[in-house]
């Protein structure tokens, strides 16, 4: 058998071969072949083939293979040990980049820099605070808003119960249900773990001799299993067995007794002969203010008006249900086995769908119950008359936000790599002295990174500034401790590493590459330059563009709306919430013996629903449905007093108002609007009778009046029917003043208010501002549009100021030549602008279709909306176009005012 000859692993030689240089190679491998070979007789061949492996490892360092090759190309002598090769290569020790005394020194040359060019900084600092306090605030608001009813322990669980009518017109959903329907539901399925009903309220509180208007909410003891809002005192098991229990919110329980232990202490509910005692049996946590669930008492739910009358009737519906689930079932399995249930207790629905034509919907059902996620209950616009928050809004703030800060980033490289070829030199004269790329590289990021930081703490202390302003400005509940939320502020302090690393790292890396002969010569080039540019310009003035249309059309919208006629007349038109503490009907009796004699006022009346919303941020809605000649009927029903119409100058079409000669006026009468009459099929109504209810009263119209919107302007106006009912209360008084008595009016209602409802505050309004709330959240998104397009335009500009600075000092030798050949200053100006105004076209090219596309969706959810006008494009790209004209111009006519001998020169 033939003697094994030890030798070295055979991968370490081929990778030493790839790595290390031809002039290092030969020595390199008889040192370690020598060494190997001495290892092999001490230690053996198994730890010498090792000890190779770490010796080659320990060799390929960058450093090593790049910087020392000088060092070993000169040297005579030829060690025969390990140790003698590696004292030649440490021959001149190499701190890493990454040293503390390397940072330093980055760090102090990064602030001379920056001191040397302070125009160029301020310009960036500038732009990137303004950015980061504009994303900031945005990104947290949408962060907000996606995070309502998110913190209930097994809120993927937890859902509210809701109807849905595939009608033949549209499908509808409806969060209102039937008094039986949560207990029945939770009896015949067992899936079901826990299920409340939720029925809002709002009562007078009374304790000691004062009284509170407070927000009481009737529900079942099942809520407490259901929502995990804290219960600070009392038993989550039984607060709410017993139907003279109250639980209360921590607010309310400072608010009513104060330092008082209020466990155990009796209050009344209601006023004067219905007031009713409660006792406190809990204590809950104040709701947050991402709840879509709000609350300052809770009591069961048999204690509500009429749930003695209304208790089985499958047919009245009037409060919303929550549901739990049981872990083991899901949500399309529980709806599933729902179809019976909605066969059995709503027949009647389904054969008046049938009856309407209705086909069934992509799930073959006609009508159905639909659960809905307890988070998804604040997006859910199609339930409760599409009060919710429009999750589309939501993600156009998120979307805003990215917007900005992506422009700034854009503009931020453009300036760099402007600024990157006056550096050419200084970078030039780095790497022939023996600097490496990545050394380059961290030094122009880290000045990139220090400008960075100081724009983001700047922008900081903007947002700290200028939060109230936001708040106050957007409706916004952002506070500081929100913001300073570690999640939140992860959230920041990501935003601020994607800008560093986005908006630094690349013009850093191109610099780093510039070849040290060339820049030294003056020849500096970047690799495909002008398709990044191009791109960047584009896609800054593209959605600047974009934002620039949406916020016109947004206007122009609000502003539709705020023009279209309502139906009465808002101008001069006082609304007071008469509130619990006092009967309504008194006041407005009280009120009108007071005013009878008063020239400065032209009619009062009362009203169960408000005109808008006032400044007690209630409102409420009651529908009545019943059959009119085999035809399904829904309308309004509106209780009012007398002069309603002359208050609000309402014309009458046909028929009377009601009035005090007519005692049956408030017994079976009605007014209708055009559009119920339009439903019940009668062109003259006046005169004719209907039922609600088989053996209920028979009504009579006695009047026809125009539609007019009484809920919100931003859908078709509902037919509604006028009712007066002197044993029902009254919750709004409403108040003509005479134009010259503008001025006075409110102060002196104030007064008067006083004597005719002594326990109520004052907090009357205009109807006209009452309405304006109706387009709060438009008025809203035009601003935020306003905003944002006005800062994207800005920071646009810089951003192609920056690219025309970078074209023309790379053009001046051409600019040069073109005015020694007789070229005129408009000819030099037109040809370095014309580049620019192709590419700010392009930008208004692809804005335009994305900015009719998302409008036209936004604008589909307006039953009175305008129609988009090519105007709108072709002003803003007119506008968009010049912008980018003046912004080029500046560097254009400079260059061309260039003596051309110096240009020439300077090449």
């Amino acid at each position: 058998m033939a003697n094994h000859t030890p030798t070295p692993p055979a991968w370490a030689d081929r990778l030493l071969t790839w790595l290390c240089p031809p002039t290092l190679l030969e020595e390199l491998l008889g040192d370690l072949h020598e060494q190997f070979a001495d290892q092999v007789d001490q230690f053996g061949e198994r730890k010498a083939r090792q000890l190779y492996s770490l010796e080659v490892i320990r060799f390929v360092h960058p450093y090593f293979l790049r910087r020392r090759v000088a060092s070993l190309t000169t040297s005579s002598t030829t060690t025969k040990s390990t140790i003698g090769v590696h004292n030649r290569y440490s021959e001149y020790p190499q701190p890493s980049f990454l040293h503390p005394a390397m940072l330093r020194n980055y760090i102090k040359i990064a602030f001379r820099n920056i001191w040397k060019s302070k125009g160029y900084a301020a310009i960036n600092v500038v732009g990137l605070s303004v950015a980061f306090v504009i994303s900031i605030f945005l990104f947290l608001t949408a962060y907000f808003q996606l995070s309502y009813d998110s913190f209930h322990t097994d809120g993927d669980r937890i859902f509210q119960a809701n109807l849905f009518f595939n009608e033949p017109e549209k499908a509808i959903y409806s969060g209102t249900l039937p008094l039986p329907f949560t207990p029945t539901l939770k009896a015949e399925y067992p899936e079901i773990e826990a299920a409340a009903r939720f029925l809002n309220g709002s009562m007078v509180v009374g304790y000691k001799g004062k009284f509170f208007d407070k927000n009481v909410k009737f529900t079942d003891p099942d809520f407490l299993k259901i929502f995990s809002f804290p219960l600070l005192q009392g038993s989550r098991a039984t607060a709410l067995n017993d139907q003279s229990s109250i639980v209360i919110s921590q607010s309310m329980a400072k608010a009513v007794f104060g330092t008082e232990d209020p466990m155990g202490k009796r209050v009344l509910l209601g006023r004067d002969r219905n007031a009713k005692e409660f006792t406190v049996s809990g204590v809950l946590a104040d709701f947050p203010d991402n709840s879509s669930i709000q609350y300052d008492a809770l009591i069961q739910i048999t204690n509500a008006t009429n749930y003695q009358k209304d208790k089985d009737k499958w047919d009245a519906m009037s409060h919303s249900a929550f549901v739990k689930l049981s872990p083991q079932v899901n949500r399309a399995t529980v709806e599933n086995r729902l179809k019976s249930f909605a066969a059995k207790y709503f027949s009647g629905d389904i054969k008046k769908l049938k009856k309407m034509g209705a086909k069934p919907d992509e799930r073959g059902d006609l009508f159905a119950i639909r659960l809905q996620q307890v988070a998804d209950i604040h997006f859910g616009t199609e339930i409760g008359g599409g009060s919710g928050t429009s999750i589309a809004l939501v993600y156009a703030l998120a979307g805003i936000g990215f917007f900005i800060l992506l422009i700034a980033c854009i503009n931020f490289i453009n300036l760099s790599i402007a600024r990157s070829f006056i550096r050419a030199k200084e970078v030039g004269v780095r790497k022939s002295l023996g600097a490496l790329k990545v050394q380059l590289f961290v030094q122009i990021w880290g000045e990139a990174a220090v400008i960075c930081f100081i724009g983001f703490v700047i922008g900081m202390i903007l947002t700290y500034l200028l939060l109230p302003v936001f708040n106050t400005t957007f409706q916004g509940k952002l506070t500081l401790d929100y913001i300073l939320q570690p999640d939140k502020l992860a959230i920041i302090l990501g935003l601020f590493c994607l800008v560093t690393l986005v908006a630094g790292g690349y013009p850093a890396m191109q610099m780093s590459k510039f070849n040290a002969v060339e820049v030294l010569k003056g020849k500096v080039t970047v690799k495909r330059p002008g398709f990044l540019r191009n791109s960047l310009i584009v896609t800054q003035f593209t959605l600047s563009t974009l934002l620039i249309c949406c916020t016109i059309i947004a206007v122009q919208q609000v502003r539709h709306m705020r023009e279209q006629p309502l139906g009465f007349q808002k101008e001069q038109v006082i609304s007071i919430p008469v509130g619990n503490k006092d009967d309504g009907r008194l006041a407005l009796r009280r009120m009108r013996n007071s005013l009878a004699n008063d020239p400065g006022i032209i009619a009062i009346t009362g009203s169960s629903v408000n005109l808008g919303l006032g400044k007690d941020h209630s409102t409420s809605r009651s529908v009545m449905g019943f059959t009119y000649k085999e035809k399904e009927i829904s309308t309004d029903w509106l209780q009012i007093d007398y002069d309603y119409l002359k208050t609000l100058k309402i014309n009458l079409l046909s028929g009377r108002e009601f009035s005090p000669a007519y005692p049956s006026d408030s017994l079976d009468r009605v007014i209708i609007t055009e559009s119920m009459a339009r439903m019940i099929g009668e062109k003259d109504p006046v005169g004719k009778y209907f039922q609600t209810d088989t053996a209920g009263v028979k009504y009579q119209i006695i009047g026809l009046i125009p539609d007019f919107y009484l809920y919100s302007s931003k859908s078709e106006k509902k037919p509604v029917t006028m009712y007066l009912a002197h044993s029902q209360p009254i919750s709004y008084i409403f108040v003509r003043v005479a134009p010259q008595s503008m001025a006075g009016a409110m102060n002196k209602l104030k007064t008067i208010w006083k004597e005719v409802a002594p326990n109520s505050e004052f907090i009357g309004s205009f109807i006209d501002e009452n309405t304006n709330a109706w387009y709060k959240g438009e008025e809203q998104l035009s601003k935020i549009f306003s905003l944002a397009s006005s800062i994207a335009i800005l920071l646009s500009c810089l951003g192609l100021f920056a690219v025309a600075l970078m074209v023309i000092e790379q053009r001046t030798k051409e600019i040069g030549v073109r005015k020694v050949l007789g070229a005129s200053i408009p000819n030099i100006v037109f040809i370095l602008s014309q580049d620019f105004v192709k590419l700010v076209v392009l930008a208004i090219v692809i804005a335009t279709p994305l900015a009719w596309f998302f409008m036209q969706k936004w604008l589909d959810g307006y039953a009175y909306r305008i129609e988009i006008s090519a105007w709108v494009f072709i002003l803003v790209g007119m506008s968009a176009i010049f912008i980018a004209l003046a912004t080029v111009s500046f560097h254009s006519i400079k260059a061309a005012l260039m003596n051309p001998v110096k240009s020439l020169r300077s090449e």
